[in-house]
């Protein structure tokens, strides 16, 4: 079969593949419901989340560690991982069911997602030296749009059995994995890193240029994970519990869409303006929306889908942009290892900021809680003004 070879193809291939391959990522939290009666226990789905979470935190640093993206084809890793993960998942089918044995490959398919969430921006950069910033804004807005969707499903009063869920995504990710694995060859930017150097990632926390751009990911990724998981409470608390919980769900499918939408848009302005104006600009501007909360916390009525929409919206345009300065601030051949490191540390954060507004939201309400989320942003910005500014 005749591989493409032009950026546009490869890019819409990319981004259907990235969007199929993390399809993996949500199976959980759409059947859930059915598990927690086969498994007797309620309020499932914070564990697994974090087992996924956890999975792919430790696939990224070992695939970091290992340089896996440099030293071999992104191509081969992505389309590897893509099967290993779908295996994983579909073994919760095959195999006896159990809470362990459920905990133990959700784990597994967020492991092998390494491959595949931060080996795709990898492809990517090697096929756009210029103009990166469009195309992880596709990219990212894929995987927006499928965190989105579950709670259409949900919104829209549309069960599907959970075996069903998990074969489907399973295929899905096998064809992606396809996708990629004998249609899209390595990109003309790519420069291999074939030898395995334990000295990389202490060379590379030296890079004042990385550790910026890292800096201003973390502040974003401290903040959008814990937004989307208690989206659906803070609709409910700005409501004044008025909403329905398909009214609720369609909401939360609305607001982390419309993020999905911002990724697209913000990669276009970013071509004009670069990224780094449209990533702070996001950060600053999601970080005011959580200031905002704080000093409203009674908005209320019309104004309630409008504020979140635009929280939505800037919450999540500048992971893209982030990404690309990333990727530009190291060299070619270290790009998949950067890009993998940063996102294992950035995913790390989410499990310490989701736990943690768990606490302060026992301690002070969902809307102070969420309003406190600011303190990424606002952290964020000062690490990247701070390395931007130092001497190398």
């Amino acid at each position: 079969m005749p591989k493409i070879h032009s950026q546009r193809s490869a890019l819409i291939l990319i981004v259907i593949a990235q969007f199929l391959g993390t399809s993996l990522w949500f199976a959980g939290n759409a059947a859930a419901p059915e598990w927690e009666v086969l498994l007797g226990k309620e309020g499932i789905v914070p564990m697994l989340t974090s087992v996924v979470q956890l999975g792919f935190i430790s696939g990224t640093f070992l695939y970091a560690l290992g340089s896996i993206p440099d030293r071999y084809s992104p191509v081969d890793v992505f389309f590897f991982s893509a099967v290993l993960a779908s295996l994983s998942n579909l073994l919760i089918l095959i195999l006896p069911f159990s809470y362990t044995s459920l905990l133990v490959f959700r784990f597994l398919v967020g492991f092998f997602l390494a491959g595949i969430y931060p080996v795709g921006m990898k492809i990517a950069a090697d096929y756009f030296e210029k103009g990166l910033g469009v195309a992880l804004g596709f990219l990212v807005g894929a995987l927006v749009l499928g965190t989105a969707f579950p709670f259409l499903l949900k919104g829209l009063g549309i069960t599907i059995s959970w075996k069903i869920i998990l074969f489907a995504t399973s295929l899905l990710a096998i064809l992606g994995g396809a996708l990629i694995g004998f249609l899209v060859p390595n990109g003309p930017f790519r420069k291999s890193n074939p030898k395995f150097d334990l000295g990389l990632l202490p060379q590379l926390a030296k890079n004042n240029a990385l550790k910026a751009s890292a800096g201003g990911y973390f502040g974003h990724m401290w903040e959008l994970y814990t937004f989307w998981a208690f989206l659906p409470a803070l609709i409910l608390a700005l409501t004044q519990d008025t909403a329905s919980s398909s009214q609720s769900s369609f909401w939360t499918f609305l607001v982390i869409a419309s993020g999905g939408v911002s990724c697209a848009l913000g990669g276009q302005i970013a071509l004009k303006k670069g990224s780094k104006q449209v990533a702070l600009f996001s950060l600053i501007g999601s970080g005011l929306c959580g200031v905002i909360l704080l000093i409203f916390p009674g908005v209320s009525g019309f104004w309630v889908l409008p504020f979140l929409l635009v929280w939505g919206l800037l919450v999540t345009a500048d992971s893209p942009q982030f990404s690309t300065l990333v990727a530009q601030s190291v060299s070619p051949e270290h790009r998949g290892t950067a890009l993998t490191l940063v996102n294992s540390l950035g995913f790390g954060l989410t499990i310490v900021s989701i736990y943690l507004t768990t606490w302060l939201i026992a301690e002070l309400g969902v809307r102070t809680a969420l309003g406190l989320l600011a303190i990424g942003p606002v952290v964020g910005i000062l690490i990247f003004f701070w390395f931007k500014n130092s001497k190398k």
